[in-house]
């Protein structure tokens, strides 16, 4: 799965039978008791069969600064806005990337089960984790969600041991967090990967074909 994040992509030259995308539909802003509703507005081209996972993208005070009131009308809000990315053409799955502070972990529990009791059956839902909650936060694990995706990227003070540890030939103790993986094209992994997992991968740039010769063997070193 590649990550389409907000700018012009241009994906066609995608095989359909090997690579899905999840893009970016939507970003949704916590700010006190509204929430500010930022479309995509970045064209994106694909194939009509390529299969596509819409995402939002949530943020909150810790990005804007500004306290969210974290209130029950926020999260009907947000289910109904998410609900409509189904709406979209060929969409097959739906992905929340919320980078939830501890404060807002019980706001976004029942956001995602309030989620997932309105999705068909037939939708997968999935999440985006940081990758330190999958390996010593226990908090997932009661999430109605299909998978989170562990975010091996962009860490910060975590990079090291993180890595380290999965280098190693460790695991990530949250079985939520073990159906894929999430990576960035510009940080390669010392690790071996499980080939059955699905493999999502972030570009800080417009896709180009040639960014596809380095996955997925390539691009674990």
């Amino acid at each position: 799965m590649l990550w389409a994040w907000e700018r012009p992509e241009n994906l066609e030259f995608l095989n359909s039978e090997k690579y899905g995308v999840a893009f970016l539909a939507q970003t949704l802003i916590l700010q006190e008791d509204n929430v500010v509703f930022r479309p995509r507005r970045q064209p994106l081209k694909v194939r009509p069969e390529t299969k596509l996972m819409a995402v939002t993208r949530i943020e909150s005070s810790k990005v804007t600064g500004k306290r969210a009131a974290l209130s029950a009308g926020q999260r009907e809000e947000l289910v109904a806005l998410i609900l409509k990315t189904l709406e979209l053409e060929n969409i097959s799955a739906i992905q929340i990337d919320f980078d939830a502070a501890s404060s807002e972990r019980d706001f976004y529990t029942s956001l995602l089960k309030d989620l997932r009791a309105k999705l068909p059956g037939t939708v997968p839902l999935s999440m985006t984790a940081l990758a330190s909650f999958c390996i010593g936060d226990r908090w997932l694990s009661d999430l109605p969600v299909d998978e989170a995706v562990p975010m091996i990227f962009r860490m910060g003070t975590d990079d090291k041991p993180i890595k380290n540890s999965l280098a190693a030939g460790n695991d990530f103790r949250e079985p939520l967090c073990r159906h894929s993986y999430g990576i960035a094209l510009d940080e390669p992994l010392e690790m071996k990967m499980d080939q059955t997992r699905r493999l999502y991968v972030f570009a800080d740039h417009a896709w180009t074909e040639k960014d596809l010769a380095s996955l997925p063997g390539g691009f674990v070193k």
